[in-house]
């Protein structure tokens, strides 16, 4: 406890943290990242210098202590470096996911009151400069791409590299002031603040100290032994939790590098370049990647086939237990071994995790088939569950306790009860300062000892101590004959087939569960493609006889599936539409981190949903979109609606026994 209170090890800062690392490892590598096809690279020396010198900058353009400074774009070391910098000054990093529409951007930024942003390119200086009327605090914009900006008005916008160079020639001007407020920065200062992704409403800006950050940094690579050996790639929003504790509070505390991606479109070779030992990914990574190599093997030879099914299915027999270090019989171990020559190990390599130490999944909960596909090769991926306002960390999952149907322990650290209603609270060195200018929903959500309410149900197992997770505690319901009602357990293991993208269940107080369905174009486009099918569109694509056809069969077998599960046999899907369109963040309809807003999407698709339960065979419906540049448009479509068979409960116990 002494070490809480002053600090791990006195380290109080990430500013602390890198003036170790630059003096007890300067030369070891820090920050990579692909630029023309060429990766460069920072050691932990050269990148304190990089951040001093934009750190002197932004005292000298005017940053004050307590300021709120928004950063906006894809993961590069330059944006990695603004964060430290930011609080090296005494001001408060806010990092803006970098696909948010212009309104979300203005939302964020007028609620912070950020007097200066620092943008990645053009594209993010539009949307500030668009919005910069309903914002009369922002005063000065920094950006990083120069391009397409030369004739831009450059009173209050200026180029990252030029706030260095003047922040170096002004070092002696500046630097007692600089070190003046790094001194004053303590394990109770303000380390960054995040924003939830808003899926009842306004996202909320969480507030998270050094405290929060470092220990929960140190708490985690002490769990899974990180050290400063590992390489990671960071590819994910930087305005998400996840990344920033992974790319900045344990790269700072373990001293690893981190490598930036060239760019969305090449991350897939990127990550086979880098071949990460420590990796960090949504559920939705991972289904797009398996969702990928199916696509793959549709197109192989039949020979080729049928070895990766052959011993696929071998691997989904033993290998879970041989990565747990489980009993595991001499032939199945060597049919094991040659499945690795043969299958796994290629796989691994083409899908860049052939050095992976250690793997997590987590922001929403991982169908199970999807999880034991990856373990059965030999990744040792786990599941986490965590918040925003925990810093990430409520349970983890230790090596040998792996389970798909579980979300782990306790976090070090981290104390979990369940209350009377079943819902899940937590209370740890990571529970969040406050939620900024939102004293009521802080009150609502964190009481005077520090509990916090996750909104999510679940219960812990005897015995093992686990924690299980059921779903989000106001989408759990009950059916209208009393059942239990959890949309994402079926959602979950729909997911699980490549040609479906996303599933959104309806069933609450109702006789019977319907569904929408987006399918993945991708995996579908392959095989219309490979089966001579035109299409002009997703829409067209969608309402295809043979995909409805498709879609229906994977719908009747996880029926067969939730029907062998006593409590959730009600969840059983009666009949579901294909959607004309993708959901979509931009409409509202998801996240940010691709969570899909419930409320929203019952409201908006309320005439479908009418349809679904009142026998229609089709729905005419048109709905409104939003393009790339913002413009508003409309989409028209009569959709299908297709009936599932589904499993009498009763039958299938009289069968069961």
């Amino acid at each position: 406890m002494a070490q809480t209170q002053s600090g791990a090890g006195g380290l109080q800062s990430l500013p602390a943290l890198l003036h170790r690392n630059a003096t007890q490892f300067g030369d070891a590598p820090a920050y990579r990242e692909k630029e023309f096809g060429i990766w460069q690279s920072w050691t932990w020396a050269e990148t304190a210098k990089e951040i001093e010198a934009l750190a002197l900058g932004l005292i000298n353009l005017g940053v004050n202590e307590g300021d709120f400074v928004a950063i906006i774009g894809r993961n590069r070391p330059y944006l990695y470096w603004s964060m430290v910098a930011v609080q090296s000054v005494g001001a408060v990093p806010v990092p803006v996911y970098q696909d948010a529409v212009a309104e979300e951007m203005a939302y964020v930024l007028g609620h912070c009151g950020a007097r200066f942003v620092i943008a990645s390119d053009q594209e993010q200086v539009d949307k500030v400069i668009e919005v910069q009327d309903e914002l009369h605090q922002l005063e000065h914009v920094l950006y990083l791409d120069p391009r397409g900006l030369r004739k831009y008005d450059h009173h209050t916008l200026h180029q990252y590299s030029h706030v260095q160079d003047q922040g170096r020639a002004a070092r002696d001007e500046w630097i007692t002031d600089l070190q003046d407020r790094q001194a004053k920065l303590t394990y109770e200062s303000t380390c960054v603040m995040l924003y939830t992704s808003g899926t009842t409403g306004k996202p909320k800006g969480v507030v998270l100290s050094n405290r929060n950050v470092i220990e929960s940094a140190k708490n985690s690579a002490d769990f899974d032994h990180l050290t400063r050996g590992e390489n990671i790639l960071s590819y994910l929003p930087m305005a998400w939790v996840g990344d920033f504790i992974f790319s900045i509070g344990q790269a700072y505390w373990c001293g690893f590098c981190v490598n930036c991606p060239e760019s969305q479109d090449t991350m897939m070779t990127d990550l086979r370049e880098i071949g990460p030992t420590y990796f960090f990914a949504p559920p939705r990574v991972f289904e797009t990647q398996l969702t990928n190599v199916m696509i793959r093997m549709e197109d192989a030879g039949a020979l080729k086939r049928r070895m990766f099914h052959h011993f696929l299915g071998h691997a989904k027999k033993v290998g879970g237990d041989i990565l747990d270090g489980n009993p595991v019989g001499f032939m199945d171990r060597l049919k094991y071994q040659l499945g690795n020559l043969l299958v796994y190990g290629p796989l691994k390599d083409t899908l860049g995790y052939s050095r992976i130490r250690v793997g997590y999944t987590a922001g929403e909960a991982i169908g199970p088939e999807i999880f034991d596909f990856y373990r059965s090769l030999g990744i040792n991926l786990k599941q986490l569950y965590g918040q925003t306002e925990a810093t990430v960390f409520i349970t983890v999952q230790p090596d040998g306790e792996v389970r798909a149907d579980t979300v782990g322990v306790p976090a070090p650290d981290v104390e979990i009860r369940i209350d009377d209603k079943g819902e899940i609270h937590y209370r740890s060195p990571g529970v969040f300062v406050e939620y900024y200018k939102n004293p009521e929903s802080t009150a609502s959500t964190k009481d005077a000892e520090g509990w916090v309410a996750t909104g999510d149900a679940g219960f812990i197992e005897e015995g093992s101590g686990h924690l299980r997770i059921i779903d989000r505690a106001k989408d759990v319901g009950k059916m209208a004959n009393g059942s239990m009602f959890a949309p994402k357990y079926v959602e979950n293991k729909l997911k699980f087939y490549p040609d479906i993208l996303e599933v959104v269940l309806f069933g609450n107080g109702k006789d019977r569960c319907a569904a929408f369905i987006n399918i993945d174009l991708t995996a579908v486009g392959n095989w219309a493609e490979r089966n001579n099918i035109a299409y002009a569109s997703y829409q067209e694509l969608a309402g295809h006889p043979k995909v409805l056809a498709s879609i229906q069969s994977h719908v009747e077998e996880v029926n067969r599936s939730v029907a062998a599960d006593e409590m959730l046999s009600g969840c059983q899907v009666h009949r579901f539409v294909v959607l004309h369109k993708e959901l979509d963040a931009d409409d509202g309809e998801i996240t940010r981190t691709r969570k899909v807003r419930r409320g929203f999407v019952e409201d908006k698709y309320d005439d479908i949903i009418t349809a679904l339960y009142d026998g229609s065979d089709t729905i005419s419906t048109t709905t409104e979109v939003t393009y790339e540049d913002g413009r508003k448009g409309s989409i028209s479509a009569t959709l299908n609606i297709v009936d599932a068979a589904v499993v009498p409960v009763a039958q299938h116990k009289v069968a069961a026994e």
